[in-house]
């Protein structure tokens, strides 16, 4: 923080006044709309980003006026090692910051923040920093971070919920198509709605009925289907594609591996019509098969370690990861997505046959959000679709962010960050990282408002 630090108190008496009027409780211009800086370091992924909002007569808008991520390369040790992804976040973190601060929109008044070249940039409204869930440490750096330009800057500062986030994360993509002069003007996803939260670290189904209420219908009691992907994809993988992998995101890399022509390779997939073609064994033509999870049971639960470890216990079977062929190793990797995707979707069906005689009216639901690492996955997204139109939910709208909105990210923060303030919402600078923090209101912390350092305006 000692690069930025001195140019943080060089602000106008003027923007001291504006400062004050906020925390008098005054609104703010609607049309002038809302400036956030964002910082996310939940896990190894230290990004900053720039976001405002404007209220347009069509319709509301948004822009990102920077966004940049810096992951710390644990491709030694395969897999997050919770030390390094520490230290690159306090080796990154303030330049991250330092290069923010020329991209806030330039000050049209003469006030604001005056930064080394002379020129006067407009002081952010207020801050946006992930409280959690996450690793402790890693939050502690982003979330300090923020504290300190809060302080240093006098404007207030928003504790955001990493999950809440990206399920909000659609809501970001409509405004920012709306900034691009949409016609018509998109709207973001209405609640209720259904999210599916796939990441390396998070597995969870959502129904989403406003801001801050959200209702866990399933979750992952073991590892997360990224993580499942991971490690089956370092299983699968040849060596020499996981040493040239550029990040520890191996599931990214065996997608790539198995289906090299993207959607034509799996242009012809059929979803099982029914729950017992859905459980069938399918012994492949190399004499294996992957066990579906939960195949005599509706629990609405997700389990996704049995797929990786079938996997392993397949690829020792043949002695060693050099004996199998590359056939195989294609074939291998189809199979376990297609399982774990499958075993996604099968209770993402259970719980809409569940809500569907409550599903009228003001509590329909019609669109299923799919945020988080693993939504960029084309074959996920193609199971998904397949088997909403078989199993009678062809009408539902399936919405997921780009691929660069979906893995974690500032923007995303700062998006929630402005929605959670724009509620009335501000943090106090008491409030701490969270390791575990839930969605849930009924869950035992209380969900998003559950813990202390909530200020309500």
């Amino acid at each position: 923080m000692s690069i930025i630090l001195p140019m943080l108190f060089k602000v106008t008496a003027a923007a001291t006044f504006r400062r004050s009027a906020i925390k008098a409780g005054r609104c703010l211009n609607p049309r002038r709309g809302l400036l956030t800086l964002a910082i996310e370091t939940s896990c190894d992924d230290t990004s900053v980003a720039v976001v405002e909002k404007t209220k347009k007569d069509s319709g509301s808008a948004a822009k990102i006026h920077f966004l940049e991520n810096v992951t710390a390369d644990t491709r030694a040790h395969r897999g997050i090692h919770p030390i390094i992804a520490l230290e690159s976040h306090q080796d990154n973190l303030a330049n991250l910051v330092q290069k923010a601060l020329n991209h806030l929109p330039e000050s049209k008044t003469g006030d604001g923040l005056k930064l080394a070249d002379g020129t006067r940039r407009r002081l952010p409204d207020f801050i946006s920093a992930t409280r959690g869930p996450g690793m402790r440490s890693n939050l502690s750096v982003g979330l300090d971070t923020g504290k300190a330009l809060s302080v240093a800057w006098q404007i207030p500062m928003v504790g955001v919920h990493h999950m809440q986030a990206h399920l909000l994360t659609p809501g970001l993509v409509s405004c920012l198509e709306n900034e691009a002069k949409a016609d018509p003007p998109t709207t973001p996803p209405e609640f209720p709605f259904l999210s599916i939260l796939v990441s390396g670290g998070h597995t969870t189904l959502v129904q989403s009925k406003g801001l801050t209420d959200h209702k866990i219908l399933a979750t992952s009691e073991d590892i997360a289907i990224g993580e499942a992907l991971d490690k089956s994809a370092r299983d699968i993988l040849p060596e020499s594609l996981l040493q040239e992998a550029k990040s520890t995101m191996y599931g990214k890399s065996l997608e790539q591996f198995v289906f090299p022509n993207g959607k034509a390779d799996f242009a012809d997939y059929s979803p099982p019509e029914t729950r017992g073609q859905e459980v069938a064994r399918r012994i492949s033509d190399w004499g294996w098969s992957l066990t579906t999870p939960f195949a005599n049971t509706r629990t609405m639960q997700f389990s996704f370690s049995s797929i990786s470890s079938m996997v392993g216990k397949i690829v020792q079977s043949n002695g060693t990861n050099i004996n199998i062929s590359d056939a195989e190793r294609v074939d291998l990797g189809r199979e376990a997505m297609r399982v774990c995707f499958e075993h996604l979707a099968s209770r993402t069906i259970i719980a809409l046959e569940t809500l569907r005689p409550h599903n009228t009216g003001k509590d329909e639901i019609n669109t299923l959000v799919v945020s988080g690492g693993v939504a960029a996955n084309q074959f996920l997204m193609k199971v998904l679709t397949s088997f909403l139109e078989v199993r009678g939910f062809g009408h539902m709208k399936i919405v997921a962010p780009p691929p660069y909105l979906c893995t974690d990210n500032a923007a995303m923060i700062g998006w929630a960050g402005i929605e959670m303030f724009e509620a009335g919402f501000r943090s106090d600078l008491s409030c701490r990282p969270l390791r575990k923090w839930t969605l849930d209101p009924k869950a035992d912390d209380g969900g998003i408002l559950g813990p202390g350092g909530w200020i309500k305006e």
